[in-house]
């Protein structure tokens, strides 16, 4: 990031306020961008991140990836036999695309072998299986490989650099969000959001897909009567005005057919649709970054009000309401308020740590954590304005801090110090 793009983000951010994700018009094309060599960062930043839209970047952004030739036949098709070969003993979680189970599908573990061996089984019986219509799903690759491995298997668009999710859950050890996605013509990703309202970006290494989009706040016109989100919004019971009552006031969706090699960002917020329109194979990583935190938090200050909601009846009669209500919203959503204060803690600090080597003229690229010194200074704005509604939201307040380190007022106060400073860099 520039010093230019700096100042045009935080100009976004300060008149943003506290305006929430919705209330955009409907969306009849999408960007498509068809040069690498004059498409910057920064263009990304100010026509995508900030206004949080989608594009689609060319195969010639991803020509260079290893998957691309490895992973794939000269005809275009999956290569069995190489990916038997690579990756055949891993575990892989495989979901049932014919089978409903609330709004998702049902998985199964099994060696990447043998749905292998299903899906040119279901090549060859012309798309159907007795075993059903499996879709390999949530593949945790880059858990499962070397460095080195990954390093012949794609590279981290820039454009996608500041990943603090990832970037979190590395520093843990413990997890990622960085998936691969597999499966024969058919399969399909029901209706639904991205985890923690975050950005995602996908790569199909081969074959296409079919996305319907809609962007913050149209999702509600598709809710049934019940208050629910539809499973398929292909479905032609979404036209029952009795069991859709609000549906004909909804947009169509945005449309895009992603082709082979093509990269699409997802933003946040934007419910979404996905068919695998031939055998495909994409690599799709989830992430947060100081664009869309604010959208994190919001995200999961809706949950616990959520939870709230669900739980009432007992907050008078129930010991220690507030610290159960938190234990629920993590088995619900993966995460609470305890552990965003962690995830900001812990960006915050490896900020401030570059910082710190900037000064005493000891930064390496290693410690830089490969980005620029005006994105720092950006990320610990966001960060110290996002920290600062947490430490005062009323329900922080009831979270046993007694054992963190630093305080979240201590933090906050640093990160405030810090950024009086930096202003003039």
């Amino acid at each position: 990031m520039d010093r230019e793009t700096r100042a045009a983000a935080e100009r976004h951010f300060r008149g943003a306020g506290s305006r929430v994700l919705g209330g955009g018009p409907a969306l009849h094309c999408v960007a498509f961008i068809p040069d690498p060599c004059t498409f910057s960062y920064a263009d990304f930043v100010t026509g995508f991140l900030l206004p949080n839209l989608p594009c689609v970047f060319s195969s010639a952004f991803t020509e260079a990836w290893g998957s691309r030739r490895r992973w794939v036949t000269p005809a275009g098709k999956p290569n069995f036999e190489y990916l038997e070969r690579k990756y055949g003993n891993v575990v892989v979680p495989v979901a049932n695309c014919g089978v409903q189970e609330y709004n998702s599908n049902p998985k199964e573990h099994m060696p990447l072998q043998d749905y292998l061996a299903y899906w040119q089984d279901y090549i060859q019986l012309g798309g159907a299986s007795p075993k059903g219509c499996l879709y390999l799903k949530d593949w945790h690759l880059c858990r499962d490989s070397s460095a080195e491995d990954l390093e012949d298997v794609f590279t981290l668009p820039m454009y996608f650099s500041s990943d603090w999710l990832n970037e979190f859950w590395d520093a843990l050890g413990v997890d990622d969000y960085r998936f691969v996605y597999a499966g024969p013509r058919g399969t399909w990703s029901p209706f639904h959001v991205d985890i923690f309202r975050s950005y995602s970006w996908s790569v199909n290494i081969c074959g296409r897909k079919k996305w319907l989009l809609f962007p913050p706040g149209q999702e509600e016109a598709l809710r049934d009567k019940h208050g629910s989100l539809p499973y398929d919004v292909t479905c032609p019971e979404l036209t029952d005005t009795r069991l859709y009552p609000t549906h004909l006031h909804s947009s169509p969706p945005l449309e895009i057919t992603q082709e082979a090699g093509e990269m699409l960002f997802v933003p946040s917020g934007w419910h979404h649709q996905v068919h695998n329109l031939d055998d495909t194979i994409s690599i799709n990583h989830n992430w947060v970054n100081g664009c869309n935190v604010a959208h994190m938090w919001h995200f999961l200050q809706q949950e616990l009000d959520a939870v709230h909601r669900e739980v009432s009846q007992w907050k008078d009669s129930m010991p220690d309401w507030h610290h159960h209500c938190q234990v629920i919203m993590r088995s619900c959503s993966g995460i609470n308020f305890e552990e965003f204060y962690h995830f900001l803690k812990v960006i915050a600090e490896k900020r401030l740590l570059v910082l710190e080597q900037e000064e005493q003229g000891t930064l390496g690229h290693s410690a830089s954590l490969g980005l620029g010194l005006q994105q720092v200074v950006f990320d610990l704005g966001r960060l110290t304005e996002v920290l600062a509604s947490v430490v005062t939201h009323p329900d922080f307040q009831w979270v046993d801090t007694s054992t963190f380190s630093p305080q979240p007022q201590e933090l906050l106060g640093q990160l405030r110090a810090v950024l009086a400073t930096t202003q003039a860099l």
